[in-house]
């Protein structure tokens, strides 16, 4: 063996090791949050709220199974476990619909939706790969006023889940697409700032229906002024 291949081989069993620690771990495969209604992580992606890190990965809130946590127990994340914070709440009805976005898909198990300890919906996810987006009508079973619903995204071959907290205000007066033709119901979904809306698009916000004129994401309703992105087509 010549010299120039044995100091090869030597230089490159040292560098090896080194190259092992320093590059960064792999990232896990599925990642998500509830866009809509605006969860936590949502509003503090869009900037309502300050939350430190999650702001910049509202994807990223994994965890153990089983857990009843906004964190999902990481503690990087815990403002979002904190209910002192200026939440946003959704005025629903006495069902309403949740949508998860997933940024990366993964087989799913299943979605959960928790009141407390109660478990108030599950959907079966039969351990396919989600749609970017899913949507479920949720039932309240008779819970009124303001509540904290955890999300949970229970992935099929992990034994990790993601999480998400929205509060919301059941029987509440405003938007929301509640069934039972409520007073204050309106048909089209609940604004989320972490949604893209194109041009044409329409949402509800604050008990009124506004249509997007352009290209928007983040900008609340009611709040761009009459040359705006948002045009208010009335109450609903």
């Amino acid at each position: 063996m010549d010299m120039k291949r044995r100091v090869g081989l030597v230089v490159g069993a040292l560098v090896a090791p080194l190259l092992a620690v320093s590059l960064p771990a792999s990232t896990a495969n599925a990642h998500g949050w509830v866009t809509s209604p605006g969860s936590r992580q949502d509003q503090c992606a869009a900037g309502i709220v300050d939350c430190g890190q999650i702001k910049y990965e509202p994807q990223s809130v994994e965890g153990p199974k089983g857990l009843r946590s906004c964190s999902g127990g990481n503690s990087q994340f815990a403002e979002l476990d904190d209910d002192s914070k200026p939440w946003r709440v959704t005025p629903v009805g006495s069902t309403h619909t949740f949508t998860w976005h997933h940024t990366a898909r993964h087989a799913t198990a299943n979605w959960q939706y928790f009141v407390g300890d109660r478990k108030i919906a599950e959907f079966a996810g039969n351990g396919a790969q989600p749609a970017p987006d899913v949507s479920h009508r949720v039932d309240f079973g008779g819970l009124t006023g303001r509540q904290k619903v955890l999300a949970v995204w229970n992935v099929a071959d992990t034994g990790n889940a993601f999480y998400s907290c929205i509060d919301v205000n059941i029987g509440g007066t405003g938007g929301g697409d509640g069934g039972g033709g409520e007073p204050g119901d309106c048909a089209a979904p609940v604004w989320s700032a972490g949604t893209v809306y194109r041009g044409g698009d329409t949402v509800s916000h604050g008990g009124h229906t506004w249509r997007a004129k352009w290209w928007v994401t983040g900008e609340e309703p009611g709040t761009t002024g009459q040359w705006g992105v948002w045009e208010d087509l009335g109450a609903c």
